[in-house]
């Protein structure tokens, strides 16, 4: 056997989404975009802080960008029933594409204030809304169901890959040229995956006849549905409350890295590569460790750990020791986050798996203002290591309270039956 042909058999065997075509182009591009992605986050949020001075202001700027997600997700799977996900997709991008774009240039010309952020993140918000949901249902197909899960899997490793290569890459960019360049590099980044996809070639969509009266008819009996399955009530639950008070790194991160480290952009663009050094293990961890299934032991765990991580941080005042805590509160987040979402669908009916899945990305998504909202005023009023604090022990004391709530709930149930 050639070198070829064992790199062949080594791709099918290991990256099987990878030998489709259609997901292979994709995916490079998707690689490309994400990088510029998060090159901009923390460009924008350095750029706030800068302009501003204000961790409130940074997490009103949190809470606008997700808003919309938080009313309107349920109603995007509407629009994509009834359009080509392709289409919807292209226009997406080349929305983002275009907003990046604008934002680099009000940044170069030195126009650039609060105001014009804040109204840029709304629309970004809006095309959001309809893009997360549409990719997703956009994998299955350009890898197949045979190979979605694998396909699923290369695209969190992506993800997390450039979570470490997009900060780092911002914060040089920042640290040399200035935040205007973040914001050109995503912009350019964009055409990356709107040629990949313009080069799909998908099977031909088949319009579907979608009732609105029978969508919300079915949007109400999915929420029946979870609320009489504990398995389902509970993870929601726990998404929500990690959600609120874990998943703020964006408002934290940059504030502690300036007040309380006392450190520049270079810092601040290392810590957030630390967690996605430490996010990129945990995929590694969990996918080894697939085979035994996810539980509600795992969830419990896993929060348990990022709160405690969050607490030790909160007495953190050196680099070193953040970072190291950092990476260990990567791990453990991606382990909840894909145990939560491989819980829900195997625990989930197939009738019911759609909507479900569409309130698991409710909660994730519109948890943010909430929980972006609390870092920056804990953070504007307290600092960003109360905050850190502060999320730490509400976090572990509302999840006790929760897993003691179930408890007694099926202790009742077992008695009644």
């Amino acid at each position: 056997m050639n070198i070829y042909q064992y790199s062949k058999s080594a791709l099918r065997t290991n990256f099987p989404a990878l030998t489709h075509k259609n997901f292979r182009i994709y995916w490079l591009g998707q690689c490309v975009s994400l990088i510029g992605t998060w090159a901009q986050s923390i460009g924008q949020t350095w750029l706030v802080l800068s302009l501003t001075g204000s961790p409130l202001l940074l997490g009103i700027l949190g809470a606008i960008q997700f808003l919309p997600i938080t009313f309107f997700s349920l109603f995007a799977g509407v629009i994509i029933d009834r359009y080509p996900k392709k289409q919807i997709i292209l226009m997406t991008q080349f929305a983002a594409m275009i907003l990046a774009f604008t934002l680099s240039a009000l940044v170069f010309t030195h126009t650039v204030t609060y105001e014009h952020i804040l109204i840029l993140a709304l629309i970004l918000g809006f095309s959001n809304t309809i893009d997360m949901p549409s990719r997703q249902a956009f994998t299955i197909e350009l890898a197949g169901k045979q190979d979605l899960m694998n396909a699923i899997a290369l695209n969190s490793a992506t993800f997390n890959l450039a979570r470490i290569i997009g900060p780092a890459i911002g914060a040089l960019l920042m640290a040399s040229f200035g935040a205007g360049w973040c914001f050109l590099l995503n912009g350019f980044s964009f055409m990356a995956v709107i040629v990949s996809l313009l080069k799909v070639k998908v099977t031909p969509y088949v319009r579907k006849k979608v009732s609105e009266n029978n969508m919300l008819k079915e949007i109400k009996d999915g929420l029946k549905y979870i609320a009489r399955e504990p398995a389902l009530l509970q993870t929601i639950l726990m998404v929500l409350i990690i959600g609120i008070f874990v998943f703020n790194f964006n408002i934290l991160i940059p504030v502690f890295t300036k007040n309380i480290l006392q450190q520049g952009e270079k810092t601040y663009g290392l810590l957030m590569s630390a967690l996605g050094v430490g996010s990129l293990f945990g995929a590694l961890m969990v996918s080894v460790k697939s085979k035994s299934g996810p539980n509600i032991k795992i969830l419990l765990r896993s929060s348990i750990m990022i709160s405690l991580t969050f607490i030790l941080i909160s007495f953190t005042r050196t680099y070193y020791y953040t970072t190291i805590l950092l990476v260990i509160t990567g791990i453990f987040n991606i382990w909840f986050s894909t145990t939560a979402n491989s819980t829900l669908q195997i625990t989930t009916k197939d009738e019911y798996r759609g909507r479900v899945m569409s309130v698991y990305s409710l909660v994730f998504a519109g948890a943010s203002p909430i929980g972006n909202m609390f870092a920056g005023i804990t953070t504007d009023r307290f600092g960003a290591n109360i905050s850190f604090l502060l999320s730490g022990v509400l976090t572990i004391v509302l999840i006790a309270l929760l897993s003691l709530w179930f408890k007694l709930r099926q202790t009742t149930c077992d008695a009644t039956s």
